[in-house]
């Protein structure tokens, strides 16, 4: 039996999400330079996005209408701006506790 190379296998919004955390970070000065917390806002908020597989950006970018791109990014960004308050409440309580 051969050993399949899943490697290429990836959520398509891994990516989108990334960015919008490094362009959202600035506007959140308590977590800026703290990789830690920027990589907990990435799993909130990717947590919150149905994932979509894909092995190759043009599969995906393919498939979708005009529309479904726009929600998808809507979605992102929603997703995103959540995570950012969620960790900045959790990170304050912690700071109390």
């Amino acid at each position: 039996m051969s050993h399949p190379d899943f490697t290429s296998v990836r959520n398509h919004s891994e990516r989108s999400v990334f960015d919008a955390v490094r362009r959202l970070a600035p506007g959140y000065p308590a977590m800026v330079d703290r990789d830690e917390l920027l990589a907990d806002v990435a799993c909130v908020a990717l947590n919150r996005i149905a994932p979509r597989y894909i092995r190759h950006e043009v599969d995906y970018v393919f498939y979708l209408s005009e529309r479904e791109r726009a929600d998808s990014e809507r979605q992102i960004g929603e997703a995103v701006e959540y995570a950012f308050g969620f960790v900045q409440a959790r990170t304050a309580m912690r700071a109390r506790g």
